[in-house]
């Protein structure tokens, strides 16, 4: 729990910040204890911008302003594109990305390289966000919430011989990802509130990919409010479905895998 966290030894602490329409998460990791993560959720005024969000944020959360050893922060929107890294030029991350994403005002394109996976994830943010973290925090590292998703799964697909799809809920989206033997084949996000909407893509997509009824393993983490409706309606067409664990909170975890 952040209440019995002290704070006095923040400076050997990792803090990762979740950016999200749906609200902030933010965890606190100590690499010299017994490797528990403390999370503190709070909700967003949807009449603010982003900034606008985090500088109330700073001002009514205290231990916030301590100085941390490691800052992360994940920037959870559709706003991601992928590249591989064989193909990856620095000075072409904004035509590759604005190839796939309308341009926006007032954005910065950023990118991580994942060296295990040999993909670059290029995604978007708000510049005075951006400015703003790097006041609070100089040693700050920017990610896309797709980034320590993807080297996890990766990392979980390679047990066995079948294929895996990974689905992430989110209050108003679903992020996509599937594997053949630790091997991305697959990543998206689409734009969806309801259960049967959601239903509807994981089976989609479940479906172009030739993804097998029998064999193949549907696995979901994320918000699963509605899984008393999902999970029958999915297990009727699937029959691998599980729900990870944890099932909340796994990228803020997870962020550690990315160097």
């Amino acid at each position: 729990m952040i209440e019995t966290t002290d704070f006095s030894k923040s400076e050997q602490y990792t803090l990762s910040i979740r950016l999200s329409t749906d609200g902030f998460s933010f965890s606190i990791f100590n690499p010299l204890g017994d490797g528990e993560v403390s999370f503190y959720e709070r909700e967003v005024d949807d009449s603010l911008s982003l900034t606008a969000n985090l500088k109330q944020t700073f001002r009514e959360v205290e231990w916030l302003n301590f100085a941390f050893r490691r800052v992360n922060v994940l920037m959870a929107n559709k706003r991601f594109t992928f590249i591989p890294l064989e193909f990856f030029e620095d000075e072409q991350v904004e035509t590759v990305f604005y190839h796939n994403h309308p341009k926006q005002e007032n954005e910065l394109v950023q990118y991580n390289i994942l060296h295990k996976n040999n993909i670059v994830v290029l995604f978007g943010m708000d510049k005075s966000t951006c400015s703003l973290l790097r006041e609070q925090y100089p040693n700050i590292r920017f990610y896309s919430q797709a980034s320590p998703f993807i080297e996890y799964f990766a990392t979980k697909s390679r047990l066995g011989n079948c294929r895996k799809m990974y689905v992430h809920l989110r209050k108003e989206a679903v992020d996509i990802y599937t594997y053949e033997r630790g091997r991305l084949t697959f990543a998206n996000a689409f734009a969806c509130k309801e259960a049967n909407d959601r239903i509807y893509y994981i089976l989609y997509i479940w479906k172009q990919l030739g993804m097998e009824q029998e064999r193949d393993e549907l696995h979901l983490t994320g918000e699963l409010s509605d899984k008393e409706q999902l999970l029958p309606e999915l297990r009727k067409f699937i029959r691998q479905v599980f729900i990870m664990n944890p099932a909340t909170n796994l990228d803020l975890q997870a962020i550690n895998l990315c160097e």
